[in-house]
């Protein structure tokens, strides 16, 4: 009997991670060899905000990640209607590069 096995990998899921952070920015910024994806959460009325939540990932795995988000999207508008984005909010942000993006 094959071995099906080989290509599965046990990930486990720590009980204070399992909670998750809420976000409701993320501020994308990128070298030559990794993305940075901040997690942020904005207060009305509030002018400070800390990031909740910093991955660094490869290009490739950045690239991964975007598909990945568009297919679950693709999925999720099947199900449930198209997500009516709302209009753009311009945040005055003091962070991070001239790269930086919302």
């Amino acid at each position: 009997m094959e071995n099906n096995n080989q290509n599965q990998i046990n990930i486990e899921l720590p009980e204070e991670i399992a909670d998750g952070e809420y976000a409701n920015l993320a501020i994308i910024t990128h070298s030559n060899q990794e993305f940075v994806v901040d997690f942020v959460r904005l207060a009305p009325g509030v002018p400070k905000a800390k990031v909740k939540s910093r991955i660094i990932l490869t290009p490739q795995h950045a690239k991964r990640l975007m598909m990945a988000l568009a297919e679950n999207v693709r999925k999720f508008e099947q199900a449930h209607g198209e997500i009516k984005e709302f209009e753009q909010i311009a945040y005055p942000l003091n962070f991070g590069t001239p790269t930086t993006q919302a």
